[in-house]
Parts: structure tokens; sequence; C-alpha cells
């Protein structure tokens, strides 16, 4: 922290937060506010005088509550800047004049009462989220007496308790008595892995946090007895095993179950009840110190940042990549990247990784000095457009903007752009056309592969990413399929416009299929989503009219999924084989009836 605030080429703003963003890749305007810390970091000594004298004492949050601070204050050991803060909310009376006590004390004359908040405006290229966390509050999960009983403690709390630089200076106290405790438990999974409170997914680190937490103690107090609960050990990193079997061999004792009950005996130790899968049996433990292995939870300000940023959301609430294999740093917005637990739960090695990666993805973007767009994008044609906003609402970058309110046309952001051309399958009205995927060129196709001999044709929309690539996987793995599969690439499904159907159809193919990435697995995020939409529909057209809804099919296909899209084509070719010359007639006739209205 300290090289980076005394680098020249970084500028660190503290105290600050985001407020607005503005603008695209290559090209983003942030608005930051910085708050007022009333006092003159550029001035300031450190020397602490200011704090001596303050009459005002709070928790302190560095230590989570174990210590306590005064109204002015360093944040943490080794802070960046190396200056005191004055919290005016919680100086006396929220008012200087009152007490000033630190204003007299001050010699280098640092603390200004008067400082007010300062917004500034930095013009970047590429924008790295790297928000954090936040570690699980255990106070709902009260059956481990977390709020009632003093001797239990978050792990959080644990490590600034052992920490040499912690409110009692590396010593192992109970806070209870302030003695030495002889039995410490630890309980893992609390927060993380449930489905009833807190989150269900695994928070990654609590199990070698424990592993590590136990190795320190056994080291510092060899007599001392650990007892750890847990549903099983994921050790699953480098060395991580040989962690764990060392901390057995040194005596912990892991006993595998969940305490169901937590109580406090008179001398403010606790019995902990549980219920050992491996004994199958009811078994009690006194404990002086029991540490609950909180999870780890999306930061506060996910929230915000993926508003302002447009950004994709998880179902667990983190941060979403664009892809977790071919972009697993990127996210959706252009130009925008993570780094650490912003995209998920992960140890420190992870989120060095991570941001080594981001950092490059960075550098890649912008070392050119000027940023290239793609040239397969989708612009908008201004007199068809009737600003009804869908195409907006299914492009999965936020490229698109329109005023819906006023009927102002749509407008294409190409540098954000991604050519998925999804808005182009899905405006009724024509008005945007994709690049080298025009609906002209698509339906050029069409015709040409339905030219001779339609009937015996399976006639497939394939995706670039997967499905396409499936496809020639199988080719070069000389794995057998149909030799009567016609293939029309897109850059996704979600390309694939329900005219391109009609039309098939129309020229006597007797059977489509539309494929793609697998749900969750998609080049364009959830470009995907609105393939299944608009097949389903479709469907549901073909019912209506006396179309066999089967004769249309979706599904997906990976890059490596040769065999599947082997696999599936001879499904196909069974399909085929039952549609009749006389159904594809009829299916013409219907469609030549209905041509104005679908």
């Amino acid at each position: 922290m300290t090289d980076v605030g005394r680098h020249p080429r970084i500028k660190v703003y503290t105290l600050s937060e985001v407020a607005e963003v503005k603008g695209q890749v290559g090209n983003f305007d942030v608005r930051i506010v910085k708050k007022a810390r009333f006092v003159k970091e550029d001035e300031c000594t450190a020397c602490g005088e200011c704090s001596r004298v303050c009459p005002v004492v709070r928790p302190d949050e560095f230590n989570v509550g174990l210590s306590s601070r005064r109204a002015i204050f360093i944040p943490f050991p080794q802070a960046v800047p190396s200056s005191y803060i004055l919290n005016m909310h919680e100086c006396l009376g929220h008012n200087p004049s009152v007490c000033a006590k630190c204003f007299d004390a001050c010699e280098k004359g640092c603390i200004d009462f008067h400082m007010s908040d300062e917004e500034f405006i930095e013009n970047v290229g590429s924008i790295v989220v790297a928000t954090g966390m936040e570690p699980y509050d255990p106070t709902e999960l009260d059956e481990y007496g977390y709020t009632r009983f003093d001797n239990v403690l978050t792990s959080l709390e644990f490590e600034r308790l052992v920490n040499a630089g912690g409110p009692s200076k590396g010593e192992l106290i109970r806070p209870t008595d302030g003695k030495r405790p002889k039995t410490v438990g630890f309980i893992q999974c609390v927060g993380s892995r449930s489905s009833l409170k807190g989150a269900s997914y695994c928070s990654n680190i609590c199990c070698m946090n424990t592993v590590k937490s136990t190795l320190v103690l056994k080291e510092h107090y060899s007599d001392i007895e650990i007892k750890v609960f847990y549903i099983d050990i994921r050790a699953f990193g480098k060395g991580f095993e040989d962690l764990f079997i060392r901390s057995r061999k040194l005596g912990t004792h892991y006993i595998r179950g969940l305490p169901g009950t937590v109580d406090e005996l008179d001398d403010k130790s606790l019995r902990v009840v549980v219920e050992n899968t491996a004994t199958e049996k009811i078994e009690f433990h006194d404990l002086d110190m029991l540490v609950l292995a909180v999870g780890l939870k999306p930061a506060s300000s996910t929230q915000k940042i993926q508003e302002m940023l447009g950004l994709q959301l998880t179902s667990d609430g983190f941060f979403l990549e664009a892809h977790p294999k071919l972009q697993p740093v990127d996210a959706a917005t252009r130009g925008v990247f993570y780094a650490g637990c912003a995209e998920g739960p992960k140890d420190i090695k992870e989120s060095v990784t991570q941001a080594s990666a981001a950092a490059a993805r960075a550098i890649r973007l912008m070392h050119k000095g000027e940023i290239t767009a793609e040239p397969i994008t989708s612009f908008v044609i201004e007199d068809h457009c009737k600003a009804c906003g869908k195409c907006a609402e299914v492009c999965p970058y936020n490229a698109i903007t329109v005023n819906v309110k006023k009927k102002t046309p749509a407008v294409v952001n190409t540098a954000a752009c991604a050519g998925c051309g999804t808005c182009a399958a899905e405006c009724r009205f024509g008005a945007i056309v994709m690049n080298h995927f025009t609906d002209e060129q698509i339906l050029v196709q069409v015709d040409a592969l339905l030219e001779d001999d339609p009937e015996e044709k399976i006639l497939t929309f394939a995706c670039n990413w997967c499905s396409y690539a499936g496809a020639d996987y199988a080719g070069v793995s000389r794995i057998q399929y149909p030799s009567n599969v016609r293939l029309i690439r897109t850059m996704c499904s979600g390309r694939v416009d329900e005219r391109f159907i009609w039309e098939s159809f129309l020229k006597r193919a007797p059977v489509v299929l539309v494929s793609g990435c697998h749900i969750g697995d998609c080049h364009y995020i959830d470009a995907n989503h609105w393939t299944v939409k608009r097949i389903n529909k479709v469907r549901k057209k073909m019912d209506k009219i006396g179309i066999r809804p089967e004769r249309l099919r979706l599904e997906w296909i990976s890059a490596a999924e040769g065999i599947r899209f082997a696999e599936i084509m001879y499904e196909m070719e069974q399909l085929r084989k039952t549609v009749s010359d006389q159904e594809i007639k009829e299916t013409v006739k219907i469609l030549k009836k209905q041509k104005g209205l679908l």
C-alpha cells in the first residue's frame, strides 16, 4: 500500500466513493466524491497529539470492536496517507467549538473544521472493479450464542485477537476474564452452504483459515486443546491438504458434525452439543472459547456499482464475468474488469492472480492508445425506429440507449456493442441492421441451401462460438453424422430471427434446428435466454396455425461436444424422415396464407 501511495503514476483517492460513471471503453468519465477528513493530509505528521487529548471514545472498526479509538484517529496501521481523520459525526456535540481540544493540541495547524467534500472528474480508459467482500454477520444464527455469550467470537475477531498488532498484542485471551483458554472450538460453514440462513454457496476460504488458525495456536500453545466441528474439509488448493494433515498430527480434533446448541456454564465456559456423524452419537464438549468460521458475502456497494456500470450479478449477488472460461476477468461492459472477491469468494493467492490478469487485460486494451472496435456491430435505421425500447432491453452489454418517452430513435454505442445480433432479431420494425450478418445475407443462404431437394435437408442455425465450433470439432475428429446437414453460421443463437425460421419452412425445409451455447455459458452473457423465449413463441404460433412444433428444435452444443453434435444430427435425420411431402406442401400453403400475420 505504501508503494502504491508513492508511485508517481498512481493517483490514490482515499475516503472517497465513485458517484457516477459515464462514457464507454477508452473514454470513461468517473465522478469521484472525496469526503472531508477535516485534517490536512499533506501537512499532518501523524504525531498523535490530537488523538491523545480527544475525549470521545468509540469502538475501533479495524479491531472489530475489541479495542477503542478516538474521534480523531488513523484508520489502521500503515494507512495511506499516513494522516489522521476526524469523524465529525462523533465530534462532541457535532459542533467543534464545544471541544476543539485536538485543534489546540496540533502545533502544525493541520485541523480544519471548515473543510468540505470535494468532487473530481477522472477520464480513464478502463475500470477494474475490486470492491472486495464483507464477512457474514452471524447474529441471525443465535443458536451459537454469538449475541448472548462473550466468549463466542467470529473468525475475523479471532484473527485480530491473535495478531501481534491486535488489541491483546498477539496473546490469546478470553474476552470475559482475560485468561488464556485451555480449550478452543471452531464451527465451520457459519453463513455458508445453508439454504435457510446465510448463503447456499461455499465461501472458499473458511476451511483453510481454520486450519491455519489451529496451526498458529498449536505453535504458540502446544498444550491447548482444539476441536473443529465441520461438514467436510475442502482443502483443494496447492499444499492445502498437507496443512490439514499437519494440523491433525499436531493434535487438533476434527469432529464431523455441526453443533445443534451452545449453552453457557457458570464459569462462562461453553457447552456444545453435537451429533458426530462419524460415530453416530450425540456428544457434549466443554470449551473455554468458541470461534465461528463465518463465510463471505458481496460488498454492500455491489448493487450501486452494478447499476452504475451496467454489470450483471450472479444469483449469489457477486459480479458475473463475461465468460467463465474465455473471459474470466472481463465484465459484460467492455473496458470493465474484475479482481478479487468482487467476482466471487477467493483466497489471497487467487485474488492476486485475478488482479494480475485484470491488469494485463486492461494493458492489452489500452497500450496502443486507441480502441479498435469489432466490425460485427449493429446500427439503427432511424427512419424505421419507433423508439419502443425493446432493443435496449435485450442488449446484454447495455450498448443501446433509447428515450421511450420522447420517442427519439435508438442509438448504438459501437465501442460497447459486441455483435451478438439479439437486438436485430427482436426488432419488429426492421430498424436494426447487424453488419456482416444482415437479414438479407442470412436469407440468401437459406435460399441457396434449400434450392435443390430441400425436403432432404436438415437446416441448422449454429452459433459461431459453440455450436459451429462443435460441428467443426466433429469433422476434424472424423465423427460420422448425416451428410444432408446444412449449417448457417450466426455469431449467436440470439441472432436467429423468427423470419429466418418462417422463410426456411416456406422454402420447403422439413426440419429446422437452432443451436447455441449452453445456458450460463453464452459468449454474449445471457443472449441465449432470448433465444429460448423466441423459439417458444414460434412453436406456439406453429401449433396454433397447424404446423407440427416438433419440426423446430432448439439444442445447446458446446465447442467440445462433437459427439453430441453428431448424435443430435442423427436425431434430426430421424425426425426429418417422419415429415412427408404432403406435410411440407401443407406447411407452405399455410405460411403463404399467414405471411402477412407472422
